[in-house]
């Protein structure tokens, strides 16, 4: 039954076309799909997207979550940060997310933060803040 079902698939892979949809990227992980990055050295990726959620300080993992397709990083915060908060004793207050999260300011009470430049009413103490918070999340 098994060499069955590999058969078939290796016959839908030789027989696909590039315009086709719903193609098979890999024979060993079939839930695999393409994402897309928009960047000039690398334009797509294959695999699934896992949202990864650690602590500030120690960065120790409290969540994971994977996702069968392939949606906007602001959809993913929801089953992340719910995942996380059932392994905590306090619920998470504070986020720190890169660019692809924009759009989401607050998340199952978690107050979304996205790295940006520096407002010019801003003093120094509050400059040095944003950067420290955002420069672990790029570690």
């Amino acid at each position: 039954m098994k060499l069955i079902k590999k058969i078939s698939c290796s016959t839908t892979v030789l027989a696909q076309q590039p315009k086709d949809k719903n193609k098979i990227y890999s024979l060993h992980e079939p839930d695999v799909y393409v994402i897309a990055k928009g960047k000039d050295h690398k334009q797509y990726e294959y695999g699934n997207k896992v949202s990864i959620v650690s602590t500030k300080d120690t960065n120790i993992i409290v969540g994971v979550a994977s996702h069968d397709k392939n949606i906007h990083d602001s959809k993913t915060l929801t089953v992340a940060i719910s995942h996380a908060n059932s392994n905590r004793n306090k619920p998470i207050k504070q986020a720190v997310c890169d660019r692809g999260y924009v759009g989401a300011k607050v998340v199952l009470g978690a107050n979304i933060i996205l790295p940006k430049k520096a407002l010019k009413r801003d003093n120094r103490y509050q400059r040095d803040k944003k950067r420290k918070l955002c420069k672990r999340r790029a570690a």
